[in-house]
């Protein structure tokens, strides 16, 4: 299937190109485009369940995160779930209790949620990496690529429309970049069919709390696509 994937993203990733060169030998249209990046979705939406994604995880010793560790933290909320977030990896109070988003940032991110006039448990919740790194330290190269196929699994189950990613290293992972979230944040980026929008974590704006103009931008902008108006 990942053969399927890849000729998939290189089909509308040329006809992007082709259309923006002004090609008109046949049909590059932006509904075309978009029919294939939605058939992109589908060919890649996952038979398997996130009980049983998780499941595969119990006692997970991939990565060296595995002997600091009190609880994996998989994700929460709902499993068909319109709109994912996407964090770093969990701190302290979710290493504790297992659950995504439960300490001050996750108070914050609840807010952000509600603000767009939304719920917790109608979004999904998860990082990038699914155990505390000590000191809460960024995680580190090697722990992103063991656990990355857990996330890339998750997000086939549930088949997301949107995703916000949080945070640099969930957009950089996500899109597979180095630029920095300051350039990547407000933008509209597809993730095999998914469309990404990144934007800052909410433990950033508790040091920077300035950028929380910037994250509110950012979430109307995402709510009023979701809506199907750009500009709500």
């Amino acid at each position: 299937m990942e053969d399927v994937y890849d000729v998939l993203k290189e089909i509308s990733a040329t006809l992007n190109f082709m259309a923006k060169t002004g090609c008109a030998g046949f049909d590059c249209s932006e509904k075309t485009i978009d029919m294939l990046n939605k058939l992109d979705k589908i060919s890649s939406a996952s038979t398997e369940s996130l009980d049983t994604i998780q499941s595969e995880l119990k006692e997970c010793k991939r990565c060296k995160l595995c002997s600091g560790r009190t609880n994996i933290v998989f994700g929460t909320g709902n499993h068909n779930a319109k709109l994912v977030f996407v964090g770093e990896g969990p701190g302290s109070d979710e290493d504790k209790k297992g659950e995504p988003f439960v300490g001050r940032a996750g108070q914050l991110l609840t807010k952000i949620i509600e603000a767009i006039n939304l719920k917790r448990d109608e979004v999904y919740i998860c990082n990038i990496i699914k155990c505390r790194p000590p000191s809460n330290r960024n995680p580190e190269t090697d722990e992103i690529k063991a656990c990355f196929p857990f996330l890339k699994r998750q997000l086939d189950a549930i088949g997301p429309d949107y995703i916000c990613a949080l945070g640099t290293f969930a957009a950089q992972t996500l899109l597979e970049t180095n630029e920095p979230i300051s350039k990547l944040r407000g933008r509209l980026f597809d993730y095999r069919g998914m469309q990404v929008m990144p934007t800052y974590h909410p433990a950033y704006l508790l040091r920077s709390p300035e950028k929380k103009r910037d994250v509110w931008e950012d979430m109307k902008k995402l709510i009023g696509l979701m809506k199907g108006n750009e500009n709500i």
